[in-house]
């Protein structure tokens, strides 16, 4: 049971801090370059973006992080191990990951639907609208997803520190 509970608290850190890191990523790097960019590359390289990331290893990260932490709270749980000890910093890990996939369901989703509604890069009518309806908001939103990633990537660092 220890080594299980081992193992998924592991998983569960790294896969975090995958997705931290990959949000990360865009809040210093990819946005800021687009921002310099005119209005249809930006839509082009996000449409691009968003097609591309949906596949096998990014949903297993994803929901991975997850899932993970979830199995090594349960398991914590399960051995005993109350709110006590890595209880406590499992928990918040798991909430604060959670808040990131509400954040990632209820703003970045719906606008990289948008974003691919509105056509092909090079056939919009008002690419300067379409870049306004969603880069600002995507933007602001993935600093939240950053932000509570590294939080919970901080609680499941605390909740090793304590196995």
């Amino acid at each position: 049971m220890e080594s299980a509970r081992l193992a998924s608290l592991i998983a569960a850190t790294v896969t975090t801090g995958l997705m931290a890191g990959l949000f990360f990523a865009f809040d210093v790097s990819v946005m800021p370059a687009l921002k310099r960019s005119d209005d249809r590359t930006l839509i082009q390289v996000m449409q691009r973006v968003n097609t591309a990331i949906i596949n096998g290893l990014f949903l297993l990260v994803f929901l991975g992080a997850l899932l993970f932490t979830g199995l090594a709270l349960t398991l914590h749980l399960a051995d005993g191990g109350g709110w006590s000890g890595a209880g406590l910093p499992l928990t918040a890990a798991l909430v604060v990951y959670a808040f990131s996939l509400g954040v990632t369901a209820r703003v970045n989703i719906p606008l990289n639907n948008a974003l691919e509604q509105a056509g092909p890069f090079d056939r919009i009518a008002d690419p300067a609208a379409v870049r306004r309806a969603f880069e600002s908001r995507w933007v602001t939103a993935n600093r939240w997803r950053t932000l509570l990633c590294t939080v919970a990537l901080g609680c499941l660092a605390w909740a090793l520190s304590l196995t």
